[in-house]
């Protein structure tokens, strides 16, 4: 399951993750993250709160993950990874290869200190 919100007029998706992650998440993520970028060129920043990775309900979960990545990376400008995960380093290091997002990994207690990166940019 995916609790996800845009914080207009900030531009800055937050994504908290609390079970495994199905199609249906991405398809609800989808339609709100491209309702938003009909009226912005961008998102401004995109918060990942999780204490860790919940990992995907199944093959289609996992899928659909992969396709809102693949559609909306090149429209987000900074990430912010915030969780104790040791997932957050790896992410990190390969987000860097996949999106021209500015990338920064946060401990799970400092989602202000985050959302404070994410605002002044």
């Amino acid at each position: 399951m995916l609790d996800y919100s845009i914080l207009d007029p900030e531009g800055i998706l937050l994504l908290n993750p609390h079970a495994p992650l199905s199609k249906e998440d991405f398809g609800g993520l989808s339609a709100v993250v491209d309702a938003y970028l009909a009226d912005h060129a961008t998102l401004q920043g995109l918060l990942i709160h999780a204490k860790g990775f919940p990992g995907w309900e199944n093959f289609g979960g996992f899928t659909a993950h992969m396709h809102f990545v693949h559609e909306h990376h090149n429209k987000i400008r900074r990430l912010a990874l915030v969780t104790d995960n040791y997932f957050a380093a790896i992410a990190e290091s390969l987000g860097k290869h996949f999106t021209s997002a500015e990338i920064k990994h946060f401990p799970f207690a400092d989602y202000a200190m985050a959302l404070d990166w994410l605002k002044a940019a």
